[in-house]
């Protein structure tokens, strides 16, 4: 069978082995419909002298051949290249000339806004869509300007005289749009259309999902709605279901700490825990750690709340309070499957927690998090919540606490002298980490929306459970002597961490303060 490079050499057709850079110019895919595009593997990609370029995968398609011509009213040349390489380029191109949500609001005035009714299928790829109604072009212009700028939320909160939409990028929130308030009915019906909701009940919370594509990346949105004052509050929490999963040493993890995680990984029992509050990258630190497990030598089951990856040789159970099964309930049905590891999603009570300290202490490996601010403060967790000390101590065997900082921006980030105030707010600190005299700050560029930062790395502490910790649980001990015990046995804390992260350019000063000033008061 003729290769397409064979084709394009008897024809006399130009081949290309990969995509040509996206055009400057977003008035060439304005014009010219992605639905075309895809169906007919054709896309243009510039204009010199007169002459349209277009790239495609089927060059003896005469008739798309033609429809592109006439729409841009100027001969076309064509160069040629495989099918998967097209469509990247598709995807790219309409990805980077999506118009943002401001530029759609240019167009709400007046508009027919009961058009919300038209329904978008939830597995379709919003960019195909050729829906005109205002409101469904504005939530997909947030949700592609959210999936553009890397957003995991959108707040749309209505107050008494305006309503404010905004998204979290790298764990700060950003005002994105302040349209008129009038609209608040109708993109919360619409929002709540798309993720299966009732839009009839105002009065009580709801949640909802939505699985949308959007330049060929599958998109996971969590949908919630809160009823307030003046009105209902939503927040859509987005999952790139085609991101890969991270591994261990992707995590910016000091390689003492990634040792001793990789250990604990392939010991045949105990409990190894992560603490971090609500969006500190705890259930990506434990879906990297399983990826080092041996699935084909190993038996791996998780309960989770929700699955939000989907890891291949590992059984993931989804907790459902519909139908009560609860972290506990999952637990019990997972020890009759013969597992040699078990994650939990989250340790949130004494039955959960009383049941994987018997799973740890009858050989099998338990992986779970817990919210903590340190390490420490894990194991005065467990006795809290209801857990024997003595029980603790037979089967923990080491927690990993973590925050996410900024990374500053490699594109406006800037060498300063250190200030001495934050030097002072360092405390004992600044002993024990030294700071180079000049660190970087963060400054702002159009790159990283003159945030300064752009993506983000952990900074982490792990706490063996040593002999001399174990007696300490025992007897009684509160967190703070425990992690002093810690600290002794050569535990570095977050916040050293941090500062290490802060010596090698990675973030600032004022990053590391913010994440951990509730631990400051740990190293002592």
């Amino acid at each position: 069978m003729e290769t397409m490079r064979e084709l394009c050499k008897r024809l006399d057709f130009t081949y290309v082995e990969s995509a040509p850079p996206v055009s400057e110019s977003s008035d060439l895919f304005v014009k010219f419909p992605i639905s075309f595009a895809k169906k007919n593997e054709i896309a243009p990609v510039g204009v010199e002298n007169g002459v349209l370029t277009a790239i495609t995968a089927r060059p003896l398609n005469h008739h798309a051949v033609a429809d592109i011509r006439g729409i841009f009213a100027m001969p076309v040349r064509l160069v040629v290249a495989e099918s998967d390489v097209v469509t990247e380029y598709i995807n790219r191109a309409y990805e980077a000339v999506a118009g943002s949500a401001t530029d759609m609001l240019g167009n709400m005035e007046g508009g027919n806004l009961q058009s919300i009714a038209n329904e978008l299928e939830g597995a379709t790829d919003i960019l195909d869509t050729d829906e005109e109604a205002p409101i469904v072009r504005l939530l997909n212009s947030l949700l592609q300007q959210a999936i553009k700028e890397k957003a995991s939320d959108i707040h749309v909160e209505v107050f008494a005289d305006s309503l404010a939409v905004r998204m979290r990028v790298d764990g700060i929130l950003y005002n994105v749009l302040k349209p008129p308030k009038k609209i608040h009915p109708q993109l919360v019906s619409r929002v709540k259309i798309m993720g299966g909701m009732d839009i009839a009940e105002k009065r009580l919370p709801q949640d909802g999902r939505i699985s949308i594509k959007a330049a060929g990346r599958e998109i996971d949105v969590r949908v919630s709605a809160i009823p307030t004052t003046f009105g209902e509050r939503i927040v859509m929490r987005l999952l790139d279901k085609s991101r890969s999963l991270l591994v261990l040493d992707q995590l910016g993890i000091e390689p003492g700490i990634l040792k001793s995680i990789k250990r604990v990984v392939e010991l045949p029992s105990g409990i190894m825990l992560v603490t971090g509050p609500t969006g500190s990258g705890k259930t990506t630190t434990l879906y990297a750690a399983l990826a080092q497990v041996d699935t084909e030598r190993k038996n791996v089951i998780t309960v989770e709340d929700p699955v939000e990856y989907q890891i291949r040789g590992i059984g993931q159970m989804q907790v459902n309070a519909a139908i009560n099964l609860t972290f506990a309930d999952g637990l019990r049905s997972i020890l009759r499957q013969d597992p040699d590891i078990i994650m939990i999603g989250e340790i949130r009570d004494q039955e959960t927690a009383r049941i994987a300290v018997q799973a740890s202490l009858t050989g099998h490996l338990v992986l779970s998090t817990l919210h903590t601010n340190d390490s420490a403060g894990a194991l005065t967790r467990l006795v809290d919540i209801g857990i024997e000390p003595f029980l603790i101590a037979s089967s923990l065997v080491g927690v990993l606490a973590q925050r996410l900082v900024r990374v500053l921006c490699p594109e406006c980030k800037k060498l300063t002298e250190v200030n001495p105030a934050e030097l002072e707010r360092l405390g004992h600190d600044a002993e024990r980490i030294e700071l180079p005299p000049k660190i970087y700050k963060s400054v702002g560029c159009p790159a990283c929306m003159n945030s300064g930062y752009k993506g983000r790395s952990g900074i982490h502490e792990y706490l063996q459970v040593t002999d001399a910790a174990r007696t300490l649980l025992v007897k009684g001990a509160d967190s703070k002597r425990i992690l002093q015990q810690a600290i002794s046995d050569g535990m570095s804390t977050l916040r050293h961490d941090g500062l290490r992260k802060v010596a090698l350019g990675l973030t600032t000063l004022d990053e590391v303060l913010r994440v951990t000033d509730e631990t400051s008061g740990e190293a002592v």
